[in-house]
């Protein structure tokens, strides 16, 4: 599974026809039926699911984070984004701050980027020293082994970018007023080094695509696609059934009993659509 992994990561992935937007919303609707049945069964046998998606700037993180999510409970799915780590936190040990966030039973914790921006970002753009990038390579697959002998159901997945869709979707940044915010100065540095991500990318491949914790590279140029298909191997990696409810019917209200409307001046929202 490695292998094919890795050479999904090198531009060997299938392109298809674009999705239409019907087509997606009724995949991505029968997806969610699934993603609640797993819930429902997660909280009922307090499984521990633990999800990391990482990639290049653009690749379509935050989208599938939402497309997987917004179905569903917060309070099982919840979605971790840790920003940037204070004075204290960086004189720890590197991954102190990630552990507080790994799942109990009945969660689900999304990691959207995660412990392996040491392998990535502050591997490229000088945060931390090739020593230390090169020392937390080697620590990663005993943690992640740590975590997985816990009882965490660990899932990374990679989402891969071409070069081209990512310039074509950092541009479409710059010119929507409600898309700029996603684009940081650290986004427009980190644009034109794209062959040192790519060899820091291999290299955190090599040293932690493992048994226990395998990387599950997804080609994202389409995505709707991406979105989907990620979604559907998610599924198809945690054995879940579906846990019996019982028939709802709404109740009667209850009669008014004199009650009458307020005579309070409401302040109302104006009605301008």
């Amino acid at each position: 599974m490695a292998k094919n992994n890795k050479g999904a990561a090198k531009g060997a992935a299938v392109e298809h026809a674009k999705l239409t937007k019907k087509d997606y919303e009724d995949q991505l609707r029968r997806l969610h039926v699934e993603l609640v049945k797993l819930q429902e069964w997660v909280r009922e046998k307090g499984i521990k699911i633990c999800i990391v998606f990482e990639g290049r700037d653009g690749a379509g993180k935050g989208g599938t984070i939402k497309a997987l999510t917004e179905r569903l409970s917060p309070r099982v799915f919840r979605v971790v984004a840790l920003p940037a780590p204070t004075d204290r936190e960086k004189s720890q040990m590197y991954l102190q701050r990630y552990l507080p966030h790994l799942p109990a039973a009945g969660e689900v914790v999304i990691f959207d980027r995660s412990w392996y921006n040491r392998a990535g970002v502050e591997r490229v753009m000088g945060f931390c020293s090739e020593e230390q990038a090169v020392a937390f390579l080697k620590a990663v697959p005993l943690v992640e082994r740590a975590i997985v002998d816990s009882g965490v159901i660990l899932l990374k997945y990679w989402l891969e970018v071409s070069p081209q869709e990512q310039t074509r979707r950092l541009e479409a940044r710059i010119k929507d007023g409600r898309k700029i915010w996603k684009l940081t100065p650290m986004d427009v540095k980190s644009y034109s080094r794209w062959y040192d991500y790519s060899r820091a990318r291999d290299e955190m491949f090599k040293a932690t695509d493992t048994e226990h914790g395998p990387w599950l590279v997804a080609n994202s140029n389409d995505k709707r696609r991406a979105r989907l298909n990620i979604i559907s191997d998610l599924l198809s990696r945690i054995p879940y059934k579906e846990v019996p409810r019982e028939q709802v019917v709404l109740p009667k209200r209850q009669k008014p009993g004199g009650y009458r409307e307020s005579d309070h001046p409401l302040r109302r929202v104006p009605e301008k659509f």
